[in-house]
């Protein structure tokens, strides 16, 4: 139990001390980093900071791409080489791959979208959905609060990992050293200040101001990637609605509360709400399938397509189920 509880706090927190979350947990400081440490090295789980793009005066796209059979694996292997491009899946049916766009600038959104996919030659098909609105969680995946009392809960605070921006009131640039920073985030989202100021030739309190204004900006967030199967969840995939526009609002709100869904957003394109889930397996898909979206009023059309491999994450390669960090 214990370590899901630091799973926990980390969801919540990413940066949260060590001697904090020890605190809370009635263990030593020593304890909760070892077992943090383990936990990387088997691949079961990196922190990583991300970029929102919404305050940067940019948007997210979900991408399903069509490819011949014969070349989808070796077209998502190369898709999962981009730096923009994350979560890139290939699904079930062998012959298209799903990935997230979050390009930072028009030229790379165009390049990807107007050049590099149209020319490839096992591309068949690109649908693009824009992200409309993402639906926030009360409770991010894997959803351990259960596992805590409520001073415990009062102890570790409010999440702090993500927060919804509907977008930029004044448009934040990044500087060359923000850059840096944000790639050494990427890498490891609890390098210690000090030595992300090494890495890019400035001062650990520089680093940690700037920091917590890009936080509180909306444009840098921590995240967690999971080696889901070695969690005990053998089914991953993804949902796309067709749901009548009165009715979208509640549907995603409601969505967002489910224990099984990781990710949820309006969208556009031929679809407009599309979620991520986990389930422990094809029956427990099904159950959520047949009782939690059959209890939506406004749910007019439901396609289920699930992952045959994930190869990439938000900022983790996911091979052999474990995941490790982009390099």
């Amino acid at each position: 139990m214990l370590d899901k509880q630091i799973l926990h706090a980390l969801v919540n927190d990413a940066r949260i001390p060590f001697t904090k979350l020890g605190g809370v947990l009635g263990v030593s400081e020593q304890t909760v980093a070892r077992r943090y440490r383990a936990l990387r090295e088997r691949g079961i789980m990196h922190v990583s900071g991300q970029v929102n793009a919404v305050p940067l005066g940019h948007a997210r796209w979900i991408l399903r791409i069509k490819s011949t059979p014969d070349r989808a694996l070796r077209l998502a292997e190369s898709l999962s080489r981009f730096p923009d491009l994350s979560w890139v899946t290939l699904l079930s049916t062998g012959s298209e791959v799903t990935c997230v766009s979050r390009p930072r600038s028009i030229e790379r959104r165009d390049a990807l979208l107007l050049h590099t996919l149209p020319r490839a030659s096992q591309v068949v098909d690109v649908t693009a959905h824009e992200v409309m609105r993402h639906f926030m969680a009360d409770e991010e995946w894997p959803r351990y609060r259960r596992l805590f009392t409520a001073d415990q809960l009062r102890a570790l605070g409010p999440p702090l990992n993500r927060q919804e921006v509907a977008g930029p009131e004044v448009q934040v640039d990044l500087s060359g050293e923000d850059e840096a920073m944000l790639a050494a985030l990427g890498r490891d989202g609890r390098a210690p200040y000090a030595q992300i100021a090494n890495e890019i030739g400035s001062t650990a309190t520089k680093v940690a101001r700037r920091m917590a204004e890009l936080v509180r900006a909306g444009v840098l967030y921590f995240d967690l990637d999971f080696a889901t199967e070695r969690m005990g969840y053998g089914v991953r995939g993804a949902l796309w609605l067709q749901v009548r526009p009165s009715d979208l609002d509640a549907v995603g709100r409601g969505m967002a509360t489910h224990p099984e869904i990781a990710f949820v957003a309006a969208t556009t394109g031929p679809t407009n709400v599309m979620a991520s889930i986990i389930c422990r397996d094809i029956t427990d898909l099904y159950r959520y399938v047949t009782e939690s979206l059959g209890a939506f009023d406004g749910i007019t059309g439901l396609e289920v397509t699930p992952s045959l491999r994930v190869l990439k994450q938000a900022q983790t390669l996911l091979d052999s189920a474990r995941v490790s960090p982009v390099r």
